[in-house]
Parts: structure tokens; C-alpha cells; sequence
């Protein structure tokens, strides 16, 4: 079988690319390249040995995705990740992220109803529950209005990928709906690279411990959890794209008993950002320069998942442990430091 993944260069999407061809998937690659770099081609190329058709185009352009579609009529699903993902930006820039998340996802389903691709998996998040009353959060939990334009988008796309599924019942589509992905490759290969000053807290701790950052800014120990500082449930990169080739295969199977169906990803187990860090610290035997500061506007104070569905109807649970994630990212900013000082400044 033969899969689009947009967005492919990505973190999460370079993982799910690994995942997809050592389970004997062809994939084909569309990235524009504005938050991932080329080389990551060659780094998944390591791990599989294997090569994924490439193409450096952005998915507004449907005229690019026409002729995608022309030069690989054998594609059997789409995988859609491409979309900035940045909060902070998107407060700052609305439009951008309007215009490039909502008219992306627009402009790949009208393709793909001309080409006849029937199978999608949309790349969603928790960010839709906001901060749920009851913990830990279900796909039956309310829908909260979003803090962010990201946030929204990432509502208004599950929105449009259901009214589109509910007038095109041969069409089949899953709503992935992420909390916290965190970690890398356990070769130390591929994990995450944000360009610039990172939003995420993994790669701020991994590139603080590296020395790139003077100090980790905790925001806010006031919350009402056991150590003050905010819960999140951090799932594993691999865990997260072997949960996507999971879904693949129950979409090609005809699996699921409705055209459109919503999981969450992560681990049912919330941690808080002191034992994200003290989990680092004792993985990797670095001590960490943090400083607590003020809360940030917007932070959810903790939020975990209940993946009771993804488990039971996918067959999906996640394996790895917060150690395993901590130093799986350290084992990934290290090469990546490596690489940067043999290659003259170049990954």
C-alpha cells in the first residue's frame, strides 16, 4: 500500500514515515519545508533503509497536489500533518494560521475526491478540550472554545472532516487527537528539531542541558497539582506514529463501524513539569538550570487522556516510559550537537 503523508518531514511526521515503511508501506512525502529541514530525507533513510518520494511543495497549492496525486494513482490513504503549530505565533498572526491550516486541509480533500484517495487520518490534539471539568479527558468530553487560533483550527478541521465524511460516505476518515509528544527515535536518528527558540518544553530542557539556553523558565508553581507546576500527559514519539500505522491499517481494512471516528493518543498518566524535568535529570545525569517565573496566559493547569477507546477499538497502547522519553531527546539533541560541530554548522 502506498501513503501521502503531509507534512512528512516533520517531527511527528518523520517518525510515522519510519513506522509506515517497517511495516512494508511505500510513502510518499510533501513538505514545504518552513518548520523541518531536508536532511531528515537521509536520516529516516538510515533507520529503514529505505527512500520516500519527496516533494518540496506547500498543500495550498492544489495545482501541486493534482499532479502528486497524477504521478502516484496507486495511493491508498493520506495522513495529513502539515500545518504551522506554533500558539504564541498564531495569537500574533491570526490570518497565517487561518489561511494555511484550514485552507491546507480544504484543499487536500477536494484532491483527493478527484483522485479517487477515499482514506485520511487528521492530525488533531487535546488542545480541543481546553481544560476539561473531569479528568482524565474523553473523546466525549465537551469541545471548550479554543485560547488560541491554532487551537481553533484544530476544531474547525475536525468539523470539516466530518461534515465532508457525512455527505461522501465512501470516504473514511480518523481524527487523531495528540496530547503531549515528546522524545525520539531510540537510534538517536530523527526527534524533534523546531526552528528557532522552541514553544515546546522537551526541546527547551534538551537544549538548555546542551548549553544553548542559559536556563529552563518553569511557568508557575501556584497550580493547584502535588508539586504546583502544570500536568500534562507526554506520550512518546514512536508510541505515537505506531498508533498511526495502527489506524492505517483499520482504515484499509474496513475495520471501524463508522466513516468518521475520533481517538486519543497518549498515556492515561499525567506528569508535572518538575517531574518531567527530575525524570531528565536522573536519566541523563545532567543537572538542569531552571528558574520558576510567572504563569503563562493561556496554559491549561493539567490535562490527561482517557485512551480506553484507542485501546480497546485500535488495539493500541502505549509502551514507553517518561524515562524512556527523557533520554531517548537527550540521545537526539547529542547527535544533533555532534553533527553541527563535524559538518562546520551544518545537520
Amino acid at each position: 500500500m502506498k501513503v501521502l503523508i503531509t507534512g512528512g518531514t516533520g517531527f511527528i511526521g518523520s517518525h510515522t514515515v519510519v513506522s509506515l515503511q517497517e511495516q512494508g508501506f511505500e510513502v510518499v512525502i510533501v513538505d514545504n519545508l518552513s518548520n523541518s529541514d531536508r536532511g531528515v530525507l537521509d536520516r529516516i533513510g538510515k533507520i529503514t533503509g529505505k527512500k520516500a518520494d519527496f516533494y518540496c511543495e506547500d498543500i495550498c497549492n492544489r495545482n501541486a497536489l493534482k499532479n502528486i496525486f497524477g504521478e502516484h494513482q496507486d495511493i491508498a490513504a493520506v495522513i495529513h500533518f502539515a500545518a504551522f503549530k506554533a500558539v504564541g505565533e498564531s495569537v500574533e498572526q491570526p490570518l497565517k494560521y487561518y489561511h494555511n491550516n484550514i485552507t491546507g486541509l480544504i484543499s487536500l480533500l477536494e484532491e483527493m475526491k478527484t483522485a479517487g484517495v477515499h482514506n485520511i487520518i487528521f492530525s488533531s490534539s487535546a488542545t480541543v478540550y481546553g481544560q476539561p471539568e473531569i479528568l482524565p479527558a474523553t473523546e466525549d468530553s465537551p469541545v471548550l472554545p479554543a485560547t488560541s487560533p491554532y487551537g481553533n483550527t484544530k476544531q474547525i478541521n475536525e468539523e470539516i472532516l466530518r461534515d465532508f465524511l457525512l455527505v461522501h460516505p465512501d470516504f473514511k476518515g480518523i481524527a487523531l487527537r495528540y496530547f503531549n509528544p515528546i522524545g525520539a527515535h531510540p537510534g538517536g536518528w530523527i526527534g524533534e528539531l523546531p526552528i528557532g527558540t522552541p514553544n515546546n518544553l522537551m526541546p527547551f530542557i534538551t537544549q538548555t542541558a546542551i548549553g544553548k539556553h542559559a536556563e529552563l523558565k518553569v511557568f508557575g508553581d501556584d497550580y493547584n497539582t502535588p508539586d504546583g507546576t502544570a500536568i500534562r500527559d507526554y506520550i512518546h514519539v514512536v508510541d505515537l506514529a505506531e498508533a498511526h500505522v495502527v489506524a492505517m491499517k483499520a482504515l484499509l481494512n474496513n475495520s471501524l463501524r463508522e466513516n468518521y471516528s475520533v481517538f486519543n493518543l497518549g498515556t492515561g498518566n499525567g506528569f508535572s513539569v518538575l517531574e518531567v524535568i527530575h525524570s531528565f535529570e536522573k536519566t541523563t545525569g545532567v543537572k538542569l538550570p531552571y528558574r520558576i517565573v510567572e504563569r503563562r496566559p493561556g496554559d491549561v493547569e493539567q490535562i490527561y487522556a482517557s485512551t480506553k477507546l484507542a485501546n480497546e477499538v485500535l488495539g493500541w497502547k502505549a509502551k514507553y516510559s517518561l524515562d524512556d522519553m527523557t533520554i531517548s531527546a537527550w540521545n537526539w539533541e547529542k547527535m544533533l550537537s555532534e553533527q553541527h560541530f563535524s559538518s562546520g554548522g551544518k545537520v
